[in-house]
């Protein structure tokens, strides 16, 4: 048994089950970002995040103990992705990574965003010409220190 072993077998059952990130999420009392994450493998539940998670998709206590380890992160297959979805990230990356960082260096200093203390917010924009992805990330700033 493996923590990938756990995620395949939660995705199944939301499958199965017919859920919905956003309920899952109300259930355990966090964003639904954050949950899914967490679902994916990628962050690491509480006991009491683990219990809820187990008794919605049906995780015996070995799987839900999976999901308190803190998993290896990153889950994507191939250094360049190859699903379409993901790979427009990449390509955003790509084309306005010096942006980003630019305009981070300029406004704040020589330092990181964190993906540590971060929070996202993703929601659907109605709009007449074809709905909009809207998603707001927002990270601590981390400044590089002098030593």
């Amino acid at each position: 048994m493996s923590r990938m072993d756990v995620t395949e077998k939660i995705v199944a059952a939301k499958v199965a089950k017919g859920l919905k990130w956003s309920d899952v999420a109300a259930k355990v009392g966090l964003s639904k970002e954050w949950v899914t994450a967490a679902c994916l493998g990628q962050m690491t539940l509480t006991a009491e995040q683990a219990g809820v998670v187990g008794e919605i998709f049906g995780l015996t206590a070995e799987e839900k103990k999976w999901l308190m380890v803190v998993p290896y992160k990153g889950s994507l297959p191939t250094s360049v992705p190859t699903d379409p979805l993901i790979y427009r990230f990449y390509e955003l990356i790509n084309v306005y990574g010096t942006t980003f960082k630019e305009l981070i260096h300029e406004e704040f200093g020589d330092g990181i965003m964190s993906a540590i203390d971060f929070k996202m917010d993703l929601q659907r924009e109605p709009d007449p010409k074809g709905d909009r992805v809207s998603i707001t990330m927002s990270g601590k700033f981390l400044p590089y220190k002098t030593y």
